[in-house]
């Protein structure tokens, strides 16, 4: 009989304790959580993939109206809401990852421009030399060397801009005088064509 009074005083101390562990506030988790988030927020997540990083907070918020129902309860069981809280930490860190892989490939992005702009330019400098002079084309050709002159200062300071880790304003700004060397190219290249066809023509 003592036996099983002792058997049932163990079996209550064990139960008050589950449920004491369940029913305390999860603030560790809810701490660990806030940090993992927090991490994404600074490798960039908000900028560099914002539909995952609103997700991430979607999620948290999602949990934390569970914790505020159960905290309302006269009994409150926070087992489920520690699952999703870990649920939403590992998430954090994938947000996390994946913000950092996408600064990366645009940074990637970014050099690879850069080196496409300057070998146009130069590329551009070289149809200038060979481009027909003329009164009008001289004028043509001195506004052309003026936009070079203009993309070469763009494309130096997006080069600034990267070191300074302005990855998609950098992004942005090498991707339009990019797209500027290539309209110089194109209307050299064909003002060129256009002249040697007139020259064959004349000797034929």
């Amino acid at each position: 009989m003592k036996n099983k009074f002792k058997y049932m005083l163990v079996s209550m101390g064990m139960s008050a304790l589950i449920f004491s562990g369940c029913s305390k506030l999860p603030q560790a988790e809810i701490d660990a959580v806030n940090a993992a988030i927090e991490e994404a927020r600074t490798a960039g997540a908000e900028l560099y993939v914002p539909e995952s990083y609103i997700a991430l907070q979607d999620s948290l918020s999602a949990v934390m109206v569970g914790i505020e129902a159960q905290g309302s309860k006269l009994i409150k069981n926070y087992s489920a809401s520690k699952e999703q809280l870990a649920s939403v930490t590992q998430y954090a860190g994938e947000v996390k990852f994946e913000a950092e892989a996408r600064k990366e490939a645009i940074k990637v992005e970014i050099m690879n421009t850069i080196a496409e702009v300057k070998t146009l330019i130069e590329t551009n400098k070289q149809l200038i030399m060979e481009a027909p002079r003329g009164k009008e084309g001289t004028t043509a050709l001195m506004a052309i060397k003026g936009e070079l002159n203009a993309i070469e200062a763009s494309i130096n300071e997006a080069g600034t801009m990267l070191e300074n880790g302005e990855y998609l304003s950098t992004l942005d700004k090498a991707t339009a005088t990019k797209a500027k060397a290539l309209s110089i190219n194109e209307e050299l290249t064909q003002v060129i064509a256009k002249y040697k066809a007139n020259v064959q023509n004349r000797k034929a």
